[in-house]
């Protein structure tokens, strides 16, 4: 199946409106204040999910449940992406942010890996030692928003670790992205760290375990692709991490390699924009960038960001969720800032200018967000991951911050928000619980 960019631009909020004017309406003195876009919050009967008056969600996975082929939906669902599929429907390739010797009620292979030896070596990217698979990966969903069920759940990529969040792209592909580099015990028995490419099949399969090695090996976090150009943008999950950009030899063919840099603000080298000591970086700031090649991107060493950052990469507060719209791409920094709350930044590759989007210092507003996607009308929906209560917190082009969504069932960060393609259906994970949800309503 392939998706034209016309739907991918679609699918990544691409006709957004009103974000590419915003520091001409604002200036640099942005206010940002709260804001009530589909009203209060109303207590969910079932005490999962509380939203606005009119929505709605099902649970359409449980961690543990059976799907289409056989093997158990994994724990720890985390980044997801949607694409077009056949007869209208939605595919939904959603990560599985395992970690190495988790327990296998964790993974998809049931009480004692017992489902494994359903598949072969190769299906594996890393079978582990001592017969404990790394039970990381991806599963498919097929799902009809018209009649908002589920068709089909399956297996699509096993072996990886930490699959934490990654991106889609304009070719009809997930890349998922490990979160993990490897430490004396983790009981691999192959270098961790990479990316991995996932078709979005309706049809059950197990992606090839090939490692793109050429785009990096380190925290990787989440992608975002120029559907122009098809360079990916990708973050760091790190305190001290970089922004790189992997510019492709062959258009759209990762395999074939290509070359990996890091974002540099022009006039001023190895800046630091955490602002964490002072204030380095002021939200509404537009900052000129280009780009400095990297050499050794394997970095057995998990060196690279050092490497950058000597060579004058900006540094910033571990870069987690990112996505593509509006011909801009938005990542968040989930520590950045003077109360390390969070920062939401705004890069345009066609200027190549930085903007330092959001930036609250205010719990009540953001708490530390992680991924985030770009609405079909133009807000940025968040997903925190900070302490205490967990909401949806949606952003409007005129910097107005609103809750969304919270997180009635426990603590846990929310994950993977993103839309259907035709708009209709914010699918959401609950990480630590096990759920994925599918919420509709009265979308502005």
């Amino acid at each position: 199946m392939t998706v034209s960019r016309r739907n991918f631009l679609k699918t990544s909020g691409a006709f957004a409106l009103g974000f590419a004017g915003l520091h001409t309406l604002m200036g640099c003195e942005r206010k940002i204040v709260p804001q009530e876009r589909y009203g209060a919050l109303v207590a969910d009967r079932a005490g999962i999910m509380d939203l606005p008056d009119g929505f709605s969600y099902r649970v359409v996975s449980r961690r543990g449940d059976r799907m289409s082929d056989g093997f158990f939906v994994p724990g720890a669902a985390d980044g997801m992406a949607t694409f077009v599929g056949p007869n209208g429907r939605t595919i939904i390739v959603c990560n599985h942010e395992v970690d190495p010797n988790s327990d296998p009620s964790m993974g998809p292979f049931g009480e004692g890996n017992a489902l494994l030896d359903r598949l072969s070596t190769g299906d594996l990217y890393d079978p582990g030692q001592n017969g404990n698979p790394c039970l990381g990966g991806t599963t498919t969903l097929v799902y009809d928003t018209r009649e908002q069920r589920l068709i089909s759940q399956y297996l699509s990529l096993v072996g990886t670790l930490r699959n934490c969040a990654g991106g889609p792209t304009p070719w009809s592909t997930w890349i998922s992205c490990e979160e993990w580099t490897g430490s004396d015990d983790d009981g691999t028995t192959k270098p961790h760290g990479y990316v991995f490419q996932v078709p979005a099949s309706a049809s059950p399969q197990l992606a090839p375990p090939l490692p793109l090695t050429a785009m990096g090996r380190f925290n990787h976090e989440a992608v975002a692709v120029d559907p122009e150009t098809y360079i990916v943008y990708q973050t760091e999950d790190q305190p001290d991490g970089l922004i790189y950009r992997f510019v492709p030899n062959d258009h759209g063919l990762l395999e074939a390699g290509g070359l990996l840099q890091a974002l540099r603000v022009i006039d001023q080298p190895s800046l630091d924009s955490r602002n964490w000591e002072q204030e380095t970086v002021s939200p509404g700031t537009r900052l000129k960038v280009d780009w400095v090649d990297l050499d050794e991107v394997e970095a057995p060493l998990d060196d690279l960001r050092y490497r950058g950052f000597a060579r004058g990469a900006t540094r910033f507060a571990r870069g987690e969720g990112m996505w593509y719209g509006n011909d801009a791409v938005y990542f968040a920094c989930t520590n950045g800032g003077a109360a390390q709350l969070g920062q939401i930044w705004r890069y345009e590759p066609r200027s190549q200018y930085l903007e330092l989007f959001v930036e609250p210092n205010d719990p009540g507003l953001i708490d530390n967000a992680d991924n985030l996607t770009v609405t079909p009308w133009g807000d940025l929906i968040l997903c925190e991951d900070g302490s205490g209560e967990q909401f949806l917190v949606g952003v409007t082009p005129n910097g107005g911050i609103y809750k969304f969504a919270r997180n009635a069932v426990s603590d846990s960060e929310l994950a993977g928000a993103v839309f259907s393609p035709d708009g209709s259906t914010l699918f959401v994970n609950i990480q630590h619980d096990g759920l994925t949800l599918a919420i509709t309503g009265p979308w502005t």
